[in-house]
């Protein structure tokens, strides 16, 4: 075989494995649309449905682990999704569903929460940053030795939560993100696109309203 016939061969190798990607790419693509157009209607009927009920949020809030939010309510649910462009095609881009947790009694308070360890202090900032509860930090001092005695934060009683969809059109598969459901925190997961389906979305609403669920 000549020099010329070799490179001849590795470039229609090379061009079968390009064809066979490009069509893995397009099947795990479509897989990805599926999911998303059906999740998209999916919450936004449970949007719906969850703004007349309201339910009761499931689990416990709290900042440092030892004073708790009150009894809080799920409401004021919306879902939004974004495209963008993926080689030459209209794709989504994500699914975003947010809503508001506030005490039951319809009343905001004002707690204040105080942290003087370093690793608390990480745990209170990091929650306070996923609810994104409405604070003010201050320090408390020493008053004769103006020595840092601890981190003082006042609070609102009230916070957010999110489910976020993320497809990836190469692998086919689809990233959850949930935040602050039955407590603060955040949850990942991936499903394979094809197992997105309404029964999984039925067990991610179960999760959402606190019953047993075998989401993630």
């Amino acid at each position: 075989m000549s020099f010329l016939s070799e490179l001849k061969s590795r470039a229609s190798a090379l061009q079968g494995l390009q064809s066979g990607a490009l069509h893995d790419f397009a099947v795990n693509g479509k897989a990805c649309e599926v999911a998303c157009r059906m999740a998209v209607v999916y919450l936004q009927d449970l949007c719906a449905q969850l703004n007349v009920i309201r339910p009761p949020a499931a689990g416990a809030y709290s900042l440092d682990g030892k004073a708790p939010f009150p009894d809080l309510v799920q409401l004021n649910f919306r879902c939004d999704a974004r495209r963008k462009m993926l080689r030459n095609a209209e794709v989504c881009d994500y699914i975003a569903m947010g809503w508001d947790l506030r005490p039951a009694t319809g009343a905001v308070a004002t707690h204040s929460v105080s942290v003087n360890f370093p690793p608390d202090l990480e745990r209170v900032t990091q929650r306070l940053s996923f609810g994104h509860v409405p604070h003010e930090r201050k320090e408390q001092r020493h008053p004769e030795s103006n020595k840092l005695l601890a981190y003082v934060f006042d609070y609102q009683t009230e916070a957010r939560a999110f489910i976020t969809l993320t497809p990836d059109h190469d692998t086919g598969a689809m990233a959850f993100r949930i935040s602050n459901v039955d407590g603060f925190g955040i949850l990942n997961t991936r499903y394979p696109a094809a197992q997105v389906t309404s029964a999984l979305m039925d067990e991610l609403a179960k999760k959402l309203v606190g019953q047993a669920s075998r989401f993630g």
